[in-house]
């Protein structure tokens, strides 16, 4: 059981764990009890101190961390987050998230997640520089191609990733798949960026279409996403290419809302935006679309057809999702990691029971955002055979794994969870028991519990 001074990690326990002992798994397997119990303690945990001098010729220091946390299926994988607000409850939480996303994607991938307290905001590139270059110096000595492959996360884009490769090349004299993320001319794959946005539309794609009997898709239908970074970008633009109307964007200090729909070139000019370091609110809406300081999109949007939370963790609080509700929301998907606190989890899940073939479907973000680590896996994959595959190639790969893992969220759902007649599957529960189970007897065939 986690520790209760790490409340993220216990939530993401709890909410697997809950699940688990609500389905027939246990019964159909009493031993993957002792499995869980296993698996919710990292096979390592590495804390380093991290000095760095500014621009000032000023000494700094910060936390450095990285949680390998399950290699059962494969090198550790999952993302470095620079962010004052990591802390190793935010990174166990990640961390164990990322064991089951990995499996969901069928690649042979293992769980861990890592970062620092690193603020990267005001500071010059050359001070972000020195501390990439720190930063690996120590995280070096305990990763590999074939150990632990890292990815980037908030506060780390590919700049960060190609100062942290330069710096473990140049430390261990070796070119290696270390890690994911990386530029298209040095080993990085086509479509990764866009891969978890372009992901969780594929995965509600296939929600929309199994819902429907095959008779709709995203044309017409009303989108509200939150976040303005990589997979939030993506996913609009994915949406709006497949003929659907994105209502809203968001990041940490406010939301832009237009009901008759953000186009690309706004995406576009926020993803410049991005890059320099600026809040939405620097936009010039010229009647464009509306900004409102202090909210995030849920309670703001009128009716929505789909929400999808793009964030960061606990976005959508329970009184939020009853609002989703009321505004006609029925698909609800994660392009962030928890992005749905627990009570809103809860109402979802009530009211797809409730209401059956007319409810709210949810999925989680280990299902609906795998896509990308699963492009960074296909990177992997890349680089150990010096192959790079054309962007149709990886496209066609990623809706593949998309497609593979939502069915099988569904028929696990099925299998473990029988549902009343007329009520759609819990994908939640099928994405839990699918990802543990896997893992579970992976670990059981190679004596990591008995």
């Amino acid at each position: 059981m986690p520790n209760v001074s790490e409340p993220e990690f216990q939530q993401a326990y709890k909410e697997l764990a809950s699940t688990l002992e609500n389905s027939t798994l246990f019964q159909k397997h009493p031993e993957y009890k002792k499995a869980l119990e296993v698996a919710a303690i990292p096979e390592r945990i590495i804390q380093f101190r991290v000095t760095w001098e500014n621009d000032k010729g000023e000494c700094c220091v910060n936390n450095g961390f990285r949680v390998q946390f399950n290699s059962a299926l494969g090198p550790y994988k999952g993302g470095l987050r620079f962010h004052p607000t990591v802390n190793l409850s935010i990174l166990k939480f990640l961390g164990f998230e990322q064991i089951f996303k990995n499996a969901l994607t069928g690649l042979q991938m293992g769980g861990g997640k890592g970062g620092a307290d690193f603020d990267p905001k005001g500071k010059s590139d050359n001070e972000i520089r020195k501390f990439c270059v720190a930063f690996m110096r120590e995280l070096s000595k305990h990763i590999g191609a074939d150990t632990d492959v890292p990815a980037g996360d908030i506060g780390v884009s590919p700049r960060e990733i190609g100062w942290m490769f330069g710096a473990y090349r140049a430390q261990r004299n070796r070119w290696e798949g270390v890690l994911t993320g990386k530029g298209l001319d040095w080993g990085g794959s086509l479509i990764r960026p866009e891969a978890t946005g372009y992901g969780l539309v594929y995965y509600v794609q296939h929600m929309i279409q199994y819902a429907s009997g095959g008779k709709e898709t995203f044309a017409g239908k009303k989108v509200a996403i939150s976040g303005s970074g990589n997979v939030a970008q993506y996913a609009a633009l994915k949406v709006i290419e497949l003929g659907g109307t994105v209502v809203s964007l968001s990041d940490s200090k406010g939301s832009i809302l237009c009901d008759s729909g953000i186009d690309a070139d706004l995406i576009n000019t926020i993803a410049g935006l991005k890059v320099e370091r600026k809040a939405l609110s620097d936009l010039s809406a010229e009647g464009k679309f509306t900004y409102k300081a202090g909210v995030r999109p849920w309670k703001e949007v009128g009716n929505v057809d789909v929400a999808l939370p793009s964030a960061t963790q606990n976005e959508v609080s329970g009184d939020e999702a009853e609002a989703l509700v009321k505004a006609g929301a029925k698909f609800i998907a994660e392009g962030s990691n928890m992005g749905c606190t627990q009570e809103a989890i809860d109402h979802f899940e009530k009211v797809r029971k409730e209401k059956k073939g007319d409810a709210i479907w949810y999925a989680p973000g280990k299902a609906a955002n795998a896509g990308g680590v699963a492009v960074s896996g296909l990177e992997m994959a890349q680089n150990s055979q010096r192959l790079k595959w054309t962007s149709e190639e990886v496209d066609e790969k990623l809706k593949g794994i998309m497609k593979n893992c939502f069915e099988n969220c569904l028929e696990t759902a099925k299998t473990y969870i029988t549902p009343s007649e007329g009520e759609f599957p819990s994908l939640v529960a099928g994405a839990n028991v699918a990802g543990f189970s896997k893992v579970a007897a992976a670990m059981k065939a190679q004596g990591d519990w008995f």
